[in-house]
């Protein structure tokens, strides 16, 4: 699997989600399997640049080659320059979001509202290429299917962006409309698959080593993007390597394994985002790797009271070293099944 210049070790990708798919998670995915990731998406406004919530989401540091950032917008020369800014920090890789279906980005008809207007679309496109180009980055594009179900223009705008100098696209199987509502459809990415030379990555509701696989079968895509499934779940990327290698299902984590690579996951959250929004950002993360644990319930009421990063560490320390012994933690048997 290659973008541009660039030979990735599989063909599982990490999706970009804002919130969540920062530096820590990111890291974090690939050890545990990913072959690729991309950023958050950063806005190409320049007023913004400076911004605390734009430094950390374009914060790269000590994170393994290839660096892509996302990037979003709606003025091609603006967009252009955003490239070039972020390339001059450090991206190897440029990818831009015509896929977001939140209301206030296509409120400014960024993400995917810019699939309503193609042209203004591949001039964005366009101008990124050619921004891009003369540095050696290779630019990819992630959409949806289109704006809504009567308007699947997907497969025109994938040809339009290959012919502008695109080196990979990326479809979500959902419209805008659909925003992550119903069941994601993989024919329009087997559509586009057919007709373009370029590499496609397909992206919807795959999360089991299983559905990887029929999917990757399916559309003859060239990998698997991984948004959601993979949160509080950043191993489902070795499962499913394994999977692929192997045609046998690898077993569960441990819960020791789980502790550590929560501890790992926390201590370079924090050292991102500082003690006060560390706490409360890594909550949502606790959540999502407790969601299906014995007294989770319990678990994520304690830890949404902790004011500290120490007091969170050792929550999840005494959790996990409870499931490991099979008991139940203190803090929690009051309410815990026993």
């Amino acid at each position: 699997m290659h973008i541009g210049p660039y030979t990735l070790p599989n063909q599982l990708f990490v999706a970009p989600m804002a919130g969540v798919t920062d530096r820590p998670f990111r890291t974090l995915c690939k050890r545990l399997g990913a072959g690729y990731a991309v950023s958050e998406m950063v806005t190409s406004r320049p007023d913004l640049r400076d911004s605390l919530k734009t430094s950390r989401r374009a914060n790269h540091d000590g994170e393994a080659a290839p660096i892509a950032v996302q990037i979003a917008g709606t003025d091609a020369q603006m967009m252009a320059e955003a490239a070039r800014y972020n390339i001059d920090r450090g991206a190897q890789i440029i990818d831009i979001n015509m896929g977001c279906p939140a209301k206030k980005v296509c409120d400014k008809w960024a993400g995917s509202a810019l699939m309503q207007d193609e042209r203004l679309a591949i001039d964005i496109v366009q101008a990124v290429v050619d921004a891009a180009q003369p540095h050696g980055v290779p630019v990819t594009l992630k959409m949806r299917t289109g704006w809504s179900a009567d308007a699947k223009n997907a497969p025109r705008i994938a040809q339009l962006a290959e012919q502008a100098g695109v080196a990979m696209l990326t479809v979500h199987g959902r419209t805008r409309e659909q925003k992550y509502s119903g069941v994601a459809e993989h024919e329009t990415t087997a559509a586009i698959k057919s007709q373009v030379r370029i590499p496609v990555v397909v992206n919807g509701d795959i999360d089991s080593p299983q559905r990887a696989v029929e999917v990757l079968a399916q559309t003859g895509a060239d990998a698997v993007m991984i948004g959601r499934a993979a949160q509080g779940r950043p191993w489902i990327f070795r499962e499913i390597a394994h999977y692929m290698k192997t045609g046998t299902e690898l077993p569960p984590p441990t819960a020791t394994e789980m502790q550590g690579w929560m501890l790992e996951h926390l201590q370079e959250h924090y050292a991102l985002y500082g003690e006060y929004t560390g706490v409360r950002s890594a909550r949502k993360h606790l959540a999502w790797y407790t969601q299906a644990l014995p007294c989770g319930d319990v678990f994520r009421r304690h830890i949404n009271r902790l004011e500290s990063t120490q007091a969170q560490l050792v929550a999840v320390t005494r959790y996990f070293d409870a499931l490991a012994a099979d008991r139940v933690p203190e803090f929690e048997a009051e309410a815990c099944c026993p």
